[in-house]
């Protein structure tokens, strides 16, 4: 059975994942209940169980891990009395990498999660060989308004060569 994934969203009553799929050239949908599920559920958890269950597992097999956490993180705001629109803005907050932050304090799990979102913006981002506005070799020319400062590690390596 070959099934290809177009578009997975939520229900929130009853609490479901629905999938919209296409196998052989026919759309269809599949609505999977979301059960034993809280406001206090570890989404992380529940995504997986959902994606390892049996009887979806071939139907999950193109959506990546991490959109059912999304899902499931909506559905759990909802189950807190959270607009949509005000968890949809708290996940896009999550989502989102400060650049000025010093990801050396962070704890493992957190750095693994903020790798992860830098790990898929970069294949978003990406450009292929195949891409139609791929350019094999970019050259830029970067305007410079003000003295380069210079650095005492990058002074003894000049001295050194």
């Amino acid at each position: 059975m070959a099934c290809v994934a177009q578009k997975c969203g939520i229900r929130f009553q009853p609490p479901s994942v629905i999938l919209i799929y296409k196998e052989k050239d026919k759309t269809r949908r599949r609505v999977m209940p979301v059960r034993n599920f809280s406001q206090f559920s570890d989404c992380a958890m529940a995504a997986e169980q959902l994606k390892n269950n049996p009887r979806h597992k071939a139907y999950l097999e193109g959506v990546p891990l991490r959109q059912l956490r999304k899902l499931h993180g909506l559905l759990r705001a909802h189950l807190r009395g959270q607009s949509l629109a005000e968890s949809l803005e708290e996940m896009e907050q999550e989502e989102t990498i400060d650049p000025e932050e010093d990801m050396n304090k962070l704890d493992d799990q957190e750095l693994a999660r903020r790798k992860s979102i830098m790990d898929e913006l970069f294949e978003k981002n990406r450009k292929k060989k195949d891409d139609p506005d791929f350019v094999y070799d970019i050259e830029v020319e970067f305007a410079q308004d003000e003295q380069l400062e210079s650095c005492g590690w990058d002074v003894e390596s000049c001295e050194e060569g």
